[in-house]
């Protein structure tokens, strides 16, 4: 038997039921009720900022034990990862992503605490766009450790990628295990069936994954551990620069001729290669320009340009200026003197005061520690205001200058290639050429030119031991 006074009610029922609740009401009590009921639905739908389910990390790295399971999925599709607890969810993103077969074309995010991903009692761990954006509360993903979310076997983290297909998945930790020195960041120890496919349209079931994978039961264990062992994954867990790795990441699957995949494995297995007696050799443009003005500092014309006594000397020390065509007297007409003092200003190793050129404080710092000199460079490099191709352009270009070896040149048209199948174009919607990368305006080019030795021709730099360490100083440096 049921209660009808239990029953609910139909939508006209409770229309009527509304509309005789307010003919009762006088203006005044129409408005408060008016502001009660918008608070109300403020409330129902906001999400309290002092969630927090966030843990200290551990004292001691360890090997966790995870099942990654795509939710909803039947037959169920999952992997058993072995992974490193002191990784960052930034990490954990793309192991997962090379886990499940993925190209992390779409946006993602953690969430810990609640039933879903987006479960408004969840603390979340926000994607860089969405952390950029700002329309969500939470952390930045490279801000957060695994183990700040999992500590003990049958802990969760929740996770989604690509909010239109919407996979969502469930990360429980099973067993935690002694980690070594040469632990790998991620390994997979079981798995079972084939993940969908990007952009698929977020389909779980065996029927309809066999419209659109060949065999919908594959796994393959060692395609995971392969692709969760390559050089850009095994870079990116290595520290370099958090914009590197995700411009790599993004940059690899439209590389068809395995330029970074190549490169990024020369890359490991390079060492320190410059010497104090090579840094003050290949250093001199910097040296001799903050030595010359720590005294007196370079008087500039009425124009702010050097003299031209000092446009002379400084062309004897400037690589590019041993084939430069012209008088070298006059600043305006040297150009490679003019953007390298240019990018002295920039690097904050000279300052103009009073109608001269001085060092600043740290300028006169450095003028005789070419060590310390070239850790600043690599520091000022990329930590400078500048556009996104500015960014993206010199990203690439200290990446494949840290993964050469001395004499090697600076491969612009590999670079331009790549920016283009990427998303860059030139004027006219042309093709990016190595000639849009000989002026950006951190001057990072200008960087190569002083640093290596003078080449006639527009082959590009040929890069020295010193160009070489600084870029892989720069690509590490936080």
């Amino acid at each position: 038997m049921r209660d009808p006074s239990h029953e609910p009610l139909d939508a006209e029922e409770l229309r009527r039921q509304f509309e005789s609740m307010l003919a009762g009401l006088q203006p005044n009590e129409l408005l408060t009720l008016q502001d009660q009921l918008g608070r109300a639905a403020a409330d129902r739908f906001a999400r309290p900022a002092s969630i927090r389910h966030r843990k200290e990390p551990l004292a001691e790295t360890v090997v966790f034990r995870i099942r990654v399971d795509l939710d909803d999925a039947r037959p169920p599709i999952w992997r058993r990862l072995d992974v490193r607890s002191d990784v960052s969810l930034e990490d954990v993103h793309r192991i997962i992503q090379a886990a499940f077969g993925w190209l992390d074309y779409h946006l993602y995010r953690f969430a810990l605490g609640g039933g879903s991903p987006f479960d408004r009692r969840s603390e979340f761990f926000l994607c860089p766009f969405d952390a950029q954006e700002g329309e969500e509360v939470g952390t930045p993903v490279a801000e957060v450790r695994l183990d700040e979310t999992l500590h003990e076997p049958g802990d969760v983290l929740r996770y989604v990628y690509d909010y239109g297909d919407s996979w969502e998945l469930t990360l429980k930790l099973e067993s935690i295990h002694e980690a070594s020195e040469d632990s790998p960041w991620a390994r997979c120890v079981d798995g079972r069936r084939a993940a969908p496919p990007e952009d698929c349209g977020g389909i779980t079931d065996a029927e309809s994954l066999a419209e659109v994978v060949d065999d919908p039961a594959h796994f393959d264990i060692d395609e995971v551990n392969a692709a969760l062992s390559d050089p850009i994954h095994s870079l990116a867990d290595s520290g370099i620069d958090a914009r590197l790795g995700i411009l790599l990441y993004q940059i690899q699957p439209l590389d068809g001729s395995g330029e970074l995949t190549t490169s990024a494995a020369r890359l490991a297995a390079s060492s320190t290669i410059a010497t104090d007696d090579q840094l003050e050799a290949d250093l001199l443009p910097y040296l001799w320009f903050l030595r010359r003005a720590r005294d007196e500092g370079f008087p500039l014309t009425s124009a702010g340009y050097l003299k031209p006594a000092d446009v002379i000397a400084a062309s004897k020390v400037l690589p590019t200026m041993k084939y430069f065509i012209g008088a070298k007297n006059r600043e305006v007409q040297s150009a490679p003197v003019l953007h390298f003092r240019e990018s002295l200003l920039r690097m904050g190793l000279l300052r103009k005061h009073k109608g001269r050129l001085l060092p600043t404080r740290l300028g006169t710092s450095l003028a005789d520690d070419p060590q310390s000199l070239a850790d600043h460079l690599a520091d000022r490099l990329l930590n400078q205001k500048m556009d996104r191709f500015t960014e993206d352009a010199s990203l690439l270009m200290l990446f494949f200058a840290a993964a050469s070896e001395p004499g090697d040149h600076m491969p612009l048209e590999t670079i331009g290639a790549l920016l283009t199948v990427y998303r860059w174009q030139g004027t006219d919607g042309r093709p990016i050429q190595k000639y849009d990368l000989y002026h950006l305006d951190n001057g990072i080019y200008e960087f190569f030119e002083a640093v290596s030795p003078p080449e006639r021709g527009l082959r590009g730099v040929t890069l020295s031991p010193t160009a070489i360490e600084i870029a892989r100083r720069a690509i590490r440096h936080r």
